[in-house]
C-alpha cells in the first residue's frame, strides 16, 4: 500500500494544518466487505430518522458525529501529539471517550523504545480487531518500522502528520484503509488541542535528535534534528499562560540538541522563555530529558536558568551505564566521567538541585566488571529517581545483531540494581520543613493532591479540588522511599507571593537569568545584593518571616549605620559644600532684608 501523499490527485501536497482535503482528493485502499449489513424486515419495526443515525454502522454515520477512543503509549512527546491529534479530532465534531468499548474507533499512538510497550500495542490491536472496531495506529511503531505484520489492514498516521488525523479517522471510519507517513514540515504548534491535564502544557521544542545509539529505535520514527523557532516557541508559552497552564514541560526527544539545526541554542531558547513566565511564579517551566553531550558546554548557562525562580530545579540526564567500555559500544558520545562533571557542575551551582538519570542493565558484550562500575555510579550519587531497564533488543539497530548477555544474567542485574536503588533514603530529613508547591493533579489514590517542590520532589496533600492550579506553603508531615506528604499552611496568591519576592529581595520572574551565571548566584545583578545561593532559590525552604520582624528592624537600623560609617572622602567633601552653600545663602537672604530695611 502507497503512502496517501503519493495518491494525493495533482500531487499538490495535502491540505493546510487543520485542515480536511477534500474527500474526493485522498487516496484511499477501500475495503470489500468490510460492512455487512442485516436488516430485520418486521412488519411492525418503524426506524425514524432520530435514531437511523445511531443504528447505522460507523461508516453509515455523518462524519465527526462518532466517538473516538484513544490510548497513548511511551513518552511525553507522544503524549502531546495525542492531546494534539484529541484537539483537532473535538474541533471538528466527534467525541472522546475513556471506555473503549463505546468508542466507533480506537486511535492508538505507540511507541517503539522498548519490547514490552509494543507488544502492550499488539495486544490493544489484537483486541480491537476481535471487537471489530475501526484501527488508527500513530506514534513511533508505524513510523519506524512500516512493514510490521500487525500493522496490516490498519490505517496509520506518521509522527510528522499529526495535523491530519481528521482525514485519517474520516476515511477509516468508511471502512478504507489510509497510510500517511512520508515527512514533511513540523506540525504546527497552534493547532487545537486537548490536554489531558488543563494545567500541563506539554511542549515540543523539537523532533529527532543528532544521536546515533546502537540500542534505539526512537531515531527511525522521529528522525533526524528538526527544531521549532524560538519566536513559535515563545508565542506559544504566551497563549498557554493565558489559557491558565500552570507548569509548561518542554519536550523532545533530546532537548540539550535543541537549535543546532537553525543557528541557536537551549539557553537561547530558555532565556527567552522565562522572561515570559509570570513575576508571581504562578507557571513553573520543566526542562525535559537531556543527553549529556549537548550540555557539557552550556553548564553554568543551563544552572543560570535552572536557579530561576520560575523553572524547576530538576533535570532528567540517562547516562545508560557507568562502564566507558560499554558507552562506546552504545554509540553514546560521552564518557562516565563527563557525566559526573554534568552532575557535579549542577549540583554545584544549583542550590537543591535533583537529576535524574536512565540505566541499561544487560547491553550486549556487558561484563561483571562494567556492570559493577554501573552500580557504583549509582551507589557515588544516589539519585533519588533512577529508571532501570533491561537490554531489549530493537529491530533493524545495530545493537540487535550484537552478542547477547544471558537472559538469566540481564535479570538478575536488573533485581540487583534495582536493590540497590531502593535501599536510598532520598527525602531523609525534609520531614518538618515547609516547602513551597504548585499543584497540579490529583493523586492515583483519589484522595490527595499532587503538588511539586522546586525540586520537583512529589508532595501528596489533602484540599480540594480547587487547589489544583495554585500554589501554597506545605509542611512536610511525613517521609517515606517513594512518598512525601504534606499539610497545607498557607495557599499562596499573587499578592502575597508579590510581597514574599520583596521581602526577600529575590529575582523578579521576567527578569533576564544571562547575569546570573556566577557560582553559586552571589552576583549583585542576580539576588540583589550579593546573596548567598539559597537567596535565588524562592522555593528551597519558604520559613514564614512574619515572627521575625523585630529581628529585621534591628538589622536594616545596622545597614544604615554601616553605611554612614563608610562614607569616603568624596561623600564627606560633597556634604561640607552643601552645607557651606547653604549658610552663604542664609547670611545674603539676611543681609539684602537689612538693606531694604534700613532703607525705609
Amino acid at each position: 500500500m502507497e503512502d496517501i501523499e503519493d495518491l494525493f490527485a495533482g500531487g499538490a501536497g495535502g491540505a493546510p494544518p487543520g485542515f480536511r482535503l477534500p474527500l474526493n482528493a485522498v487516496g484511499v485502499n477501500p475495503k470489500r466487505n468490510a460492512i455487512k449489513r442485516s436488516v430485520s424486515k418486521q412488519k411492525d419495526e418503524v426506524t425514524t430518522d432520530s435514531n437511523r443515525d445511531s443504528l447505522a454502522p460507523p461508516s453509515m454515520k455523518i462524519p465527526g458525529t462518532q466517538t473516538i477512543y484513544i490510548k497513548t503509549f511511551g513518552c511525553s512527546h507522544n503524549q502531546s501529539d495525542s492531546e494534539y491529534m484529541a484537539g483537532q479530532l473535538t474541533a471538528f465534531g466527534y467525541g472522546l471517550t475513556e471506555v473503549p468499548e463505546d468508542a466507533d474507533l480506537w486511535l492508538i499512538n505507540t511507541c517503539t523504545v522498548k519490547s514490552p510497550s509494543q507488544s502492550a500495542m499488539s495486544t490493544l490491536i489484537t483486541r480491537g480487531r476481535s471487537g471489530k472496531k475501526p484501527l488508527v495506529i500513530a506514534g513511533c511503531v508505524p513510523q519506524g518500522s512500516r512493514d510490521l505484520k500487525e500493522l496490516e489492514g490498519v490505517s496509520v498516521v506518521g509522527v510528522q502528520q499529526i495535523d491530519r488525523v481528521v482525514e485519517i479517522v474520516e476515511e477509516t471510519l468508511k471502512g478504507h484503509e489510509v497510510r500517511l507517513l512520508n515527512r514533511k514540515t513540523l506540525p504546527a504548534l497552534d493547532l487545537p488541542k486537548v490536554r489531558r491535564n488543563n494545567f500541563i502544557e506539554i511542549l515540543p521544542i523539537n523532533v529527532g535528535c543528532l544521536g546515533a545509539c546502537t540500542y534505539c529505535k526512537t531515531k527511525h520514527a522521529r528522525g533526524h534534528l528538526g527544531s521549532y523557532t524560538v519566536e513559535s516557541l515563545v508565542e506559544r508559552v504566551r497563549t498557554v499562560i493565558s489559557e491558565g497552564v500552570k507548569e509548561i514541560w518542554l519536550s523532545s526527544e533530546d532537548t540539550g540538541a535543541y537549535g543546532r539545526d537553525i543557528g541557536v541554542n537551549l539557553p537561547i531558547l530558555l532565556n527567552a522563555i522565562v522572561k515570559e513566565l509570570p513575576s508571581d511564579q504562578s507557571t513553573m517551566l520543566r526542562i525535559g530529558m537531556t543527553n549529556p553531550p549537548f550540555i557539557l558546554e552550556h553548564l553554568k548557562e543551563i544552572a543560570a536558568v535552572l536557579r530561576h525562580p520560575c523553572v524547576y530545579t530538576f533535570l532528567h540526564v540517562p547516562v545508560q551505564s557507568g562502564s566507558d567500555a560499554v558507552l562506546t559500544g552504545m554509540n553514546r558520545e560521552y564518557t562516565s566521567g563527563e557525566f559526573r562533571t554534568v552532575v557535579d557542575t549542577l549540583t554545584e551551582l544549583v542550590p537543591g538541585m535533583q537529576i535524574a538519570t536512565d540505566i541499561i542493565c544487560g547491553f550486549p558484550g556487558e561484563t561483571d566488571e562494567e556492570f559493577s562500575q554501573t552500580v557504583g555510579l549509582i551507589k557515588d550519587y544516589k539519585f533519588a529517581q533512577v529508571h532501570i531497564s533491561q537490554f531489549y533488543p530493537r529491530p533493524g539497530t545495530p545493537a540487535a545483531k550484537m552478542k547477547k548477555v544471558q537472559s538469566k544474567i540481564v535479570k538478575q542485574r536488573s533485581r540487583e540494581l534495582t536493590c540497590v536503588f531502593e535501599a536510598f533514603a532520598p527525602y531523609t530529613g525534609m520531614e518538618g520543613k515547609e516547602e513551597r508547591i504548585w499543584i497540579t493533579e490529583i493523586a492515583t489514590d483519589g484522595v490527595h493532591l499532587v503538588g511539586h517542590t522546586k525540586g520537583y520532589i512529589q508532595v501528596l496533600v489533602s484540599g480540594p479540588e480547587s487547589m489544583l492550579g495554585t500554589s501554597a506553603i506545605a509542611k512536610i508531615t511525613s517521609v517515606a522511599r517513594w512518598s512525601v506528604f504534606g499539610e497545607v499552611i498557607e495557599t499562596l496568591s499573587s499578592t502575597n507571593v508579590a510581597r514574599k519576592v520583596r521581602e526577600e529581595k529575590k529575582l523578579p520572574c521576567s527578569s533576564d537569568v544571562s547575569a546570573c551565571e556566577t557560582s553559586p548566584c552571589s552576583a549583585e545583578s542576580c539576588c540583589g545584593e550579593g546573596k548567598s545561593g539559597e537567596a535565588c532559590n524562592v522555593s528551597g525552604d519558604i520559613t514564614k518571616q512574619d515572627h521575625k520582624t523585630e529581628g529585621k528592624s534591628k538589622k536594616v537600623e545596622e545597614e544604615k549605620q554601616e553605611v554612614v560609617s563608610h562614607w569616603g572622602f568624596v561623600d564627606k567633601a560633597l556634604v561640607c559644600g552643601v552645607f557651606v552653600s547653604s549658610l552663604t545663602i542664609l547670611v545674603l537672604m539676611i543681609s539684602i532684608a537689612s538693606r531694604a530695611f534700613l532703607r525705609q
